[in-house]
């Protein structure tokens, strides 16, 4: 139980753990100030998402998402659901190609590299198929996890912030809800990938609580940090650089690499969720059809997506209220439609 929960609580992780969140901008966004309640009904939220999410797709013994969408959402609104999944993992994947290849270039290598590097990289990750995923996420998450607790925690007893000073002044709770509700649609594309591979309901309510902790306990010492330097993050558009400024040039360019780890974790957890949802129309080695989704990929990394995601990302917010609506009421609707049936 121990060692399978911890497998995909380090999934679950990796694909939340994205470079919007590893950067802090994503954490700032939605949080800031008067937000700790918020960060804690976030990871109770979070927690209930992955158990309900790991049920389904336990007990549909599912290997893509779209049994699991169909259990949540009902048969009426599961082709929207399933578009919307789709482009968003596109999207997102596209993005993260972008991202490595404009980290390439704060190396001074070239922007195509950067993207050729990770590209090459997420293909040969899928040559042994799912397990190549869980494999490089044991390796790669405890090392990212540790670097930013670390650095987050000695910038905290550095400039000896206090954690609980304003826990009185809680106006932002209401945050909890949008946040959890934008980091569902991969959670089900990645979870529901998985479910043939879960072994007991154990282990589903490991995972569940300990990934909700440990994002909670992240994302509140992380936020808290931010406050101190909320002016200077105007100037930063990745913040956490902000807090990096207080030390080396080494410390600066270890937290760079975990950040372009976070890029990798977050494209690979795109790349699981898109290529086993098209594997139930093609039946092809999950590499291949990774090769497929890469090439068509990249000429769109070309274009700025920020407009695109200016736009998208809202809508994914509210639609994604109702889906964290039948997750956390999971259990009545669920009893009621036993006790009809």
């Amino acid at each position: 139980m121990w060692s399978s929960g911890l497998k995909w609580m380090f999934l679950i992780i990796g694909t939340t753990i994205g470079a919007g969140y590893a950067s802090g901008r994503e954490l700032w966004q939605f949080f800031g100030h008067e937000s700790g309640l918020a960060i804690v009904l976030f990871a109770i939220l979070f927690s209930i998402s992955c158990i309900v999410v790991m049920q389904v797709a336990y007990q549909k013994q599912s290997k893509d998402y779209l049994p699991v969408l169909r259990v949540i959402v009902g048969k009426r609104l599961t082709k929207i659901y399933d578009v919307m999944i789709f482009l968003y993992l596109f999207t997102t994947t596209v993005v993260m190609l972008a991202g490595s290849g404009a980290t390439g270039q704060a190396f001074y290598f070239s922007y195509w590299w950067g993207v050729a590097f990770i590209a090459v990289l997420l293909v040969l990750l899928f040559v042994r198929g799912i397990n190549g995923l869980l494999m490089i996420n044991q390796f790669i998450l405890p090392i990212l996890l540790l670097g930013l607790i670390s650095i987050l925690l000695l910038f905290t007893f550095d400039q000896k912030l206090a954690l609980f000073s304003h826990w009185h002044e809680q106006r932002n709770w209401t945050a909890a809800f949008p946040f959890t509700a934008l980091n569902i649609l991969p959670l089900i594309a990645v979870l529901g990938a998985i479910g043939n591979k879960i072994q007991s309901k154990k282990e589903i309510m490991f995972t569940g609580i300990g990934s909700g902790i440990v994002l909670g306990v992240i994302s509140y010492i992380y936020n808290n940090s931010l406050i101190q330097i909320a002016e200077e993050i105007l100037v930063y558009e990745i913040p956490l650089f902000a807090i990096l400024k207080h030390y080396s040039f080494g410390v600066l360019v270890f937290m760079s690499i975990m950040l372009w780890f976070a890029i990798f974790t977050t494209a690979a957890s795109g790349i699981l969720g898109l290529t086993t949802r098209i594997q139930s129309y093609w039946k092809s080695p999950l590499w291949v059809i990774a090769v497929f989704a890469i090439l068509i990929m990249i000429p769109f990394t070309t274009f700025g997506f920020s407009t695109l995601i200016s736009y998208i990302y809202p809508i994914y917010g509210i639609l994604n209220l109702y889906v964290l609506m039948r997750l956390i009421l999971y259990p009545i609707w669920n009893n009621k439609h036993k006790h009809t049936v």
